[in-house]
């Protein structure tokens, strides 16, 4: 038989399916992605042309719109000569520190500033699409060319930057010579995987991540670490914490002075923690349902076992919070009433208004995305990094940059910004899914995501109490984001909203200066308060949060008893906190 007639009866292919031969093109395109992906810190190349498009051929069938942008032109051009006469005709937003030094008030680089701020004004207009963009394209276009904008800032000039060039004359170029120094210092750090090497003097094992502990169980995905009692008794109720395994779990034990598991050792409480493995290309096939299983529940069946506790406190940080909801969901699903009661921090459950990271979930940024993690079998670090970088571009990269590249300052990292360096990888099915079937499908919030092979609704966790931390300025969970458990489940839910961002408000001893928060209780079956009522009734209080958890806990806990052994006959302790999966780069 001809391949003609063999082509003509052949049977029909599934929509969507592939021809055996275009596999290998296709792996191909999967390489390019890669490829891609690495000079465009992740993003789709197409998810940027397409909103373009969209937003210029909107701007092109709306010349009322067209107008409106050219007398807005003619308007700042004729603010510019004022500028140029002297007169300050525009402020820097709140929050941009670029201009605040004394010398960018000084001719000419006062009108240098007040020209790129109106122009940075003018774009900002003409990015705010035409009506009939799609709602996700009018964020992108936005926030792509603020990126673009912020790049020809003259702070970031050296010969435009007043900054840069009274160094560079009172130093005689040392500041230049530093910078580049740092530049190479800074890409060998890169290449090698090992940021900030040598610098500030922080290890973990040494100065960080050093509450005595004990590993007591060991996993393909955790090492769970009991942590040695500091007080003669304990409350009955231990705590378990899952940390995030998009960052290391000792963010909640940094220096002993703002180690969070520290506090809570102190106040008498028997306390457990996750430390999730760094995942290479072995575990590319690992999903949420494992981290839940071989991780949540996990740990649970071992802090029961060792400590004998009927009941324990969940404690989630994260995306190690939205992973105990989903637990405490199946568990209250399947009649498992071993949870006394829930802490989510800085942890959503809802993500249809999940920040501006939702500009990277749509279909072609997964697809691309997908490409990436299927060569290498997950997500780098940097890869992440790259993404949460532009969302504070002016802080997180230019303000650097300047700092250290242009006037020579290196900035020594503080405990902080060490564990903020140590980056962690994400699995490729799991990352995907949690792409996928959490920020881009919302299927928790909606009850269609499931765990052991059935949906969960979080609506079941009506009776375990909750206490939910938001933080005022997190770009990666919203505070507003955050409170919508509230629309979830009517239980008891006590919202604290605190000062700082999604990592400095949850590190907030007490003492931290500068610190307060807002709490509010809603009763089991109480009226839902929106967001900005919410705000208005919560009572502002000052200093730390943490005190008020720990009264939040003790009076959901059993009396003080002896604490228990560190492991048990089925949980030996491995080896010292804070274990080996922490140290896996």
């Amino acid at each position: 038989m001809d391949d003609v007639t063999s082509l003509a009866i052949a049977p029909a292919r599934p929509p969507g399916s592939r021809w055996p031969e275009a596999e290998g093109w296709h792996a191909l395109d999967q390489a390019l992605h890669a490829l891609q992906g690495r000079f465009t810190l992740g993003l789709s190349p197409a998810t940027l042309w397409l909103a373009h498009l969209d937003w210029a051929v909107h701007l092109a069938n709306s010349p009322f719109r067209r107008a409106e942008l050219a007398e807005r032109a003619l308007a700042q051009a004729a603010r510019a000569v004022q500028a140029a006469g002297g007169a300050q005709v525009i402020a820097p937003p709140a929050g941009d520190h670029r201009f605040a030094d004394p010398a960018w008030q000084a001719a000419p680089f006062a009108f240098l500033q007040q020209l790129f701020l109106l122009a940075e004004e003018w774009w900002a207009s003409a990015a705010a699409g035409p009506e009939g963009m799609s709602a996700r394209n009018a964020r992108i276009v936005p926030f792509a060319i603020r990126q673009w904008v912020d790049m020809f800032s003259p702070s970031n000039v050296p010969w435009l930057n007043p900054e840069v060039i009274n160094a560079t004359l009172h130093s005689g170029g040392a500041n230049l010579l530093a910078g580049a120094s740092h530049v190479l210092s800074d890409l060998q750090e890169h290449l090698a995987g090992q940021p900030l090497a040598g610098r500030g003097g922080f290890a973990v094992g040494e100065n960080l991540a050093v509450t005595p502990g004990k590993v007591v169980l060991r996993t393909r995905l955790i090492e769970l670490i009991q942590y040695a009692p500091t007080t003669a008794a304990v409350r009955g109720e231990p705590v378990l914490i899952i940390p995030a395994w998009i960052m290391k779990y000792y963010i909640l034990d940094l220096s002993p002075h703002n180690s969070l598991i520290r506090y809570l050792v102190g106040q008498g409480y028997t306390v457990f923690a996750i430390s999730w493995r760094n995942p290479g290309a072995e575990l590319r096939d690992a999903t949420l349902e494992d981290y839940r299983t071989q991780g949540v529940m996990a740990a649970l069946d071992a802090v029961g076992t060792i400590t004998g506790a009927a009941r324990i406190h969940g404690a989630g940080y994260c995306l190690g919070g939205t992973l105990l909801a989903i637990a405490a969901a199946a568990m209250a699903r399947d009649g498992d009433e071993r949870l006394a009661s829930l802490t989510l921090l800085a942890a959503q459950t809802e993500f249809s208004e999940a920040g501006e990271l939702q500009l990277f979930i749509g279909k072609d940024q997964l697809a691309f995305l997908s490409d990436m993690m299927h060569e290498q079998g997950y997500l780098d670090s940097r890869q992440m990094a790259g993404a949460f970088q532009l969302l504070r571009s002016n802080d997180l990269i230019w303000s650097r940059s300047i700092r250290s590249y242009l006037l020579g300052e290196r900035e020594m990292p503080n405990d902080l910004m060490t564990w903020n360096a140590d980056g962690t990888r994400m699995p490729a099915a799991m990352h995907s899914e949690y792409l996928t079937r959490l920020y881009h499908d919302d299927d928790l919030a909606e009850g269609r995501f499931p765990a052991g092979g059935r949906p969960v609704s979080l609506s079941d966790v009506h009776r375990i109490p909750a206490f939910v931390v938001g933080t005022e300025t997190d770009h990666v969970a919203p505070w507003r984001s955050v409170h919508k458990l509230h629309l979830l489940e009517d239980g008891e839910i006590t919202f604290v909203l605190t000062s700082g961002g999604h990592n400095a408000g949850i590190v907030s001893e007490p003492g931290h200066p500068n610190r307060h928060f807002r709490r509010l209780l809603r009763p089991a079956e109480g009226r839902y308060v929106g967001p900005d009522e919410w705000l208005e009734r919560a009572e502002r209080h000052e200093g730390s949060w943490w005190p008020a958890w720990v009264e939040w806990l003790d009076a959901r806990s059993g009396p003080p008893a002896p604490p228990p052994p560190l492991g048990h006959a089925r949980y030996r302790p491995i080896m010292d906190a804070p274990g080996s999966y922490v140290r896996e780069h």
